[in-house]
């Protein structure tokens, strides 16, 4: 987390030309129902390449981030001026129409050197329009000037030296405008799922010292309603040793699974809910039998056998790469080793 944060920090402090025109951030083209063809034309950047926010774009982490395929990513809000967003104690907070949240996916070519060579491969946003919510995904270009609207998706090869010094290369998978709904889908509402309480109550390293988020979006006036954030929700980071195993492995399981594993997403049926707050260990998978068997199951009986990681259909399905095996189902094509190690460890504890 702390790299992803440094690294944030040395792209976002790099200046603005001074000879450079800055314009606002184009709420006429964000509230326009057909998107923009380039990114650029809603300017939220003064410094695309750099990832460098206009005025009014604020950057924010999560603690624990969802995993995709080891990319580093770079998340900003921007709102209208004069608006807030509205405080939720466990879920997303409630954000005024013209609100954008942007969320840049990268690589750098060696995470031994995480602030040098960074590719931008794509670059998300959630624009909340009279409407409600909607997604679009914007491809980056060769040159890395600018990025490009993929409604249908886009598949990119993309390469880089790991932590441990070894080469590492996915295909990677830009989703396509469906692919966005199976994953940000509340009931019958399309939402987000990052910024609640729990995921922004931290320290981030901004440009002009680290601060509390829940406390800077308070006084920044971009969030109305939160309590002092040592009365909020958190959750730990999966590598924070200081925290339970327990918590480690459910906030891993809350921001990677629960947005479709929990009562009113999309994977309801199942029955296995992986909220941070479900209470019920049947519904979080303890010697639960899953609501359909097949080749998803493994052969196993229960999503979670207490002490045996490798008869449990959870792990099964999370360290397979097979498309009709696999979970999640969308924004991954290898395993996340570190998050496998994490739930191992957690399940082989449960008694």
């Amino acid at each position: 987390m702390q790299t992803l944060l440094s690294v944030l920090v040395v792209v976002a402090s790099l200046a603005t030309p001074a000879f450079a025109e800055v314009l606002p951030v184009n709420d006429d083209a964000i509230l326009e129902p057909r998107p923009a063809r380039l990114l650029s034309a809603y300017g939220l950047f003064l410094d695309g390449r750099a990832q460098t926010p206009n005025e009014g774009v604020h950057p924010f982490s999560l603690q624990q981030p969802l995993f995709t395929d080891y990319a580093n990513k770079y998340r900003f809000v921007y709102m209208p001026k004069g608006t807030k967003a509205t405080y939720q104690e466990t879920e997303v907070f409630d954000f005024p129409v013209g609100t954008v949240l942007v969320k840049t996916f990268a690589y750098p070519a060696d995470f031994r050197k995480p602030a040098e060579d960074i590719r931008l491969i794509e670059t998300r946003l959630l624009i909340h329009q009279a409407t409600g919510w909607t997604a679009w995904a914007y491809v980056w270009n060769q040159d890395q000037s600018d990025a490009v609207l993929k409604v249908a998706g886009k598949s990119l090869p993309v390469s880089w030296i790991d932590s441990t010094g070894q080469e590492r290369s996915i295909t990677y998978a830009v989703p396509n405008k469906n692919q966005c709904k199976g994953c940000h889908s509340l009931g019958k509402d399309f939402t987000p799922i990052g910024p609640k309480a729990r995921n922004l109550n931290f320290e981030f390293a901004y440009s002009a010292g680290a601060r509390n988020q829940l406390q800077y979006w308070s006084e920044a006036a971009l969030l109305s309603g939160a309590p002092p954030h040592e009365a909020a929700p958190s959750v730990p980071a999966m590598d924070d040793m200081s925290a339970s195993l327990n918590d480690r492995a459910r906030a891993y399981m809350d921001i990677n699974c629960a947005h479709c594993h929990r009562l009113e997403g999309p994977a309801s049926t199942s029955g296995l809910f992986l909220t941070y707050g479900e209470t019920n260990r049947t519904a979080w998978g303890y010697k639960k039998r899953p609501v359909a068997a097949g080749r998803g199951s493994g052969g196993f009986i229960y999503d979670i056998v207490p002490g045996d990681p490798d008869r449990s259909i959870l792990l099964f399905r999370m360290t397979s790469n097979d498309p009709g095996i696999m979970m999640p189902e969308l924004g991954r094509s290898i395993v996340d080793d570190e998050g496998i190690a994490l739930l191992s460890v957690w399940i082989k504890g449960l008694k």
